[in-house]
Order: structure tokens, then C-alpha cells, then sequence
């Protein structure tokens, strides 16, 4: 039975995309990388696609963070401080879960991401939810970011 995992997103199959892997024995996060060359101009943000999809349980999310060495370098961050994956965004019918980083510069100069360059860690994380918790009328996931409503 599968508990957690990634798989590559249909358009990037046979593209060299290389499924996530922790560097050490105590690594908490799954390195992702670019798959494709991406530049964030300055000042300004920019989604860097991975080519990967994020499955779990249903009372887990993906946490994307910022790799600290990369943030340095290059003076970035992600967008809203921690990406959130939820269960339910794999195999979303707008883009089947394509996992994105929204990067932004902070820097006075462009910055360039190279295909395979490692920009983000993925962490497995638990969650847990209230007496009584019923989940929106009807709701469900059609795609990514803002798609589960405006308010």
C-alpha cells in the first residue's frame, strides 16, 4: 500500500526529471529541483516548475521551504514563507498536481535557476482537525494556486 511519495507529472515524463531524495540518513526534506531554466528578474516572483506530483494521506500536506543554502546565495524566498501541497492537489484535473515554487527576489540583479538546480526541500507533514470538522459544501480541488476560493 502506498503511504507517500512523488511521481513525475505526465508532461515532463522522459525529460530528465529525477524523483526527490534526502541527502542524509537525518535529513528532514526531500530536495526539489528546476526542471526546467527559469529567471526571476528583481524584485519580482516567479514559479519554478519541478515536474513532480506529491501523494499522501489524507491528513497530510507537503511543506516546500526554501533550501537555506539557495535563499543565501541568491537572496530569495518563497512567496508565502512555506508552500503548503495538500492531499488532495495530486491528480487535480487543471494540471494533475504539477508541483510549483513561487520564488521571489529580493536582490537587485536577475536570478537565474538551471534546470536540475535543487531550489527547495519538501517535508512530509501531519495534521489535525477540529470536533465537527466538515469540509466545504461540495468542495473539491479543480487546480492550483487560489483554487479552493477567494475567501
Amino acid at each position: 500500500m502506498r503511504k507517500r511519495g512523488f511521481e513525475v507529472v505526465s508532461a515532463y515524463a522522459g525529460r530528465g526529471v529525477a524523483l526527490p531524495r534526502r541527502k542524509t540518513g537525518q535529513s528532514a526534506g526531500y530536495d526539489l529541483a528546476a526542471a526546467e531554466a527559469v529567471t526571476i528578474p528583481p524584485h519580482r516572483m516567479a514559479l519554478v516548475p519541478t515536474g513532480l506530483k506529491a501523494y499522501m494521506g489524507p491528513d497530510e500536506y507537503l511543506g516546500l521551504h526554501v533550501r537555506s543554502g539557495f535563499a543565501i546565495r541568491h537572496l530569495v524566498s518563497c512567496v508565502n514563507d512555506e508552500g503548503i501541497i495538500d492531499a488532495d492537489y495530486y491528480g487535480n484535473e487543471e494540471n494533475e498536481g504539477h508541483i510549483f515554487v513561487p520564488l521571489i527576489n529580493h536582490s537587485d540583479v536577475p536570478v537565474e535557476i538551471a534546470p536540475g538546480e535543487r531550489v527547495a526541500q519538501g517535508i512530509f507533514y501531519r495534521y489535525l482537525t477540529v470536533d465537527g470538522d466538515v469540509p466545504g459544501e461540495g468542495a473539491s480541488r479543480r487546480g492550483g494556486f487560489g483554487s479552493t476560493g477567494e475567501r
